[in-house]
């Protein structure tokens, strides 16, 4: 069992908030902000000493431990900002001719989706749109929609692991291997699955791994990484360009150009093993069995209180550490498409909740996301608040 108040105390939460958008920004615990401010502190001491005689090893010693937590070797992984940097180091080194098109689906993050569009447009190729409609029960209703809109003109397979809007699961494993069969490089935008699924990309079989590690893995907020199959590493990129060299001599290496692209304060990445060695000690499969058994609590209610259903089968297969339900069918309730949720606004405003609500196939839908300082309080707080609500008309 999880005592969600030791827990709670490992983080820097306000104690009258119900953080349940773990999800979209991960708090990061209060070790790891502390690691993170000594890597600071010793940037700002002797700048020549670590710029010039100790960012390289240091570095170095940080991806050693990513990727062993990833399952990469770490010399085919660079630290980046997040998973939006990531592919768009990606969309800037993929070669695509006039006709030649990206596969991507209706479940993808829009931001992915856009830095596609935008690619795919200024070298007048095509962005290929599949749909995938639930429920999703076996890994073939979502291979089959996807590879349906495969043809001889697809230069990429854009694949999320764990969906942004939906929270589901998808079944990568089998999509890699389908798409090596067809000599067709596939791209994951994985920030939702480090730490929530167990990850051994050298086994995956992708081309390319875009995440941000301030999600599940609580990592500081800007740091990230890129993997890339080693026949690919020789091709890719910057989306900016500096000095792209070691500044301690080291002979070069494909990760240069993201190692050193000028003064900046690594810190974030630094504190990478920090996160990692928090989250190990509290026990990794402790938080996962955890968070998803809360899931799936808050699956169950939620589909009570709206009498809708969720997306997916109720199996860990699916849905990790958040869950995504719709809710009745009705108006969005936006005057304008940036406003933000009503219901979403007054969970926080009026309730101290903070949740996400998205906008799908133009219904709404509430995304919630659990973490070790979780507990069942933090459901029964969501529903008594969605009940108040309910009487305002706001769902």
């Amino acid at each position: 069992m999880v005592d969600a108040n030791v827990f709670r105390d490992a983080w820097s939460i306000p104690d009258d908030v119900c953080y349940l958008n773990h999800g979209s920004f991960g708090p990061t615990p209060r070790v790891v902000q502390a690691v993170r401010e000594e890597w600071s502190r010793q940037v700002a001491a002797q700048p020549m000493q670590f710029f010039v005689r100790e960012l390289d090893g240091a570095l170095d010693a940080a991806a050693k431990r990513l990727g062993e937590f990833v399952g990469a070797d770490p010399q085919d992984l660079v630290f980046v900002e997040n998973a939006t940097a990531a592919m768009n180091i990606v969309a800037n080194s993929l070669p695509l001719e006039p006709d030649d098109e990206v596969l991507v689906n209706d479940h993808e993050y829009g931001a992915v989706r856009r830095t596609w569009m935008y690619a795919c447009s200024r070298q007048k190729a095509r962005l290929v749109t599949a749909q995938i409609p639930p429920p999703l029960r076996s890994p073939d209703d979502v291979v089959e929609p996807l590879f349906a809109n495969v043809s001889d003109r697809t230069k990429l397979i854009v694949i999320s692991h764990v969906t942004s809007p939906t929270a589901l699961v998808f079944p990568v494993e089998e999509i890699c291997r389908l798409a090596r069969e067809r000599g067709i490089p596939v791209c994951i935008d994985g920030p939702h699955a480090v730490a929530m699924r167990p990850l051994a990309l050298k086994l995956l079989g992708c081309t390319f791994y875009c995440a941000s590690l301030h999600k599940w893995l609580s990592a500081p907020f800007g740091s990230g990484f890129l993997y890339v199959d080693r026949k690919w590493q020789l091709r890719m990129s910057p989306t900016m360009w500096s000095w792209g060299r070691s500044l301690g001599g080291r002979p070069p290496r494909w990760q240069d150009e993201w190692n050193w692209p000028g003064t900046r304060d690594p810190s974030g990445y630094l504190a990478v093993p920090a996160a990692i060695d928090f989250l190990q000690a509290a026990g990794v499969e402790r938080f996962r069995e955890h968070s998803h058994r809360l899931a799936q609590l808050a699956r169950r209610e939620l589909e009570s209180l709206f009498g809708t259903s969720a997306l997916c089968a109720d199996s860990l297969d699916w849905y990790g550490s958040m869950i995504t339900v719709p809710l009745p069918e009705g108006p969005i309730l936006r005057e304008k498409p940036n406003d933000a949720d009503p219901l979403q606004q007054a969970l926080w405003g009026r309730h101290r909740i903070e949740t996400l609500m998205t906008d799908w196939h133009h219904r709404r839908h509430l995304r919630v996301s659990f973490h070790l300082y979780h507990d069942e309080r933090d459901v029964e707080r969501l529903s008594d608040a969605l009940r108040d609500l309910h009487v305002d008309g706001l769902w």
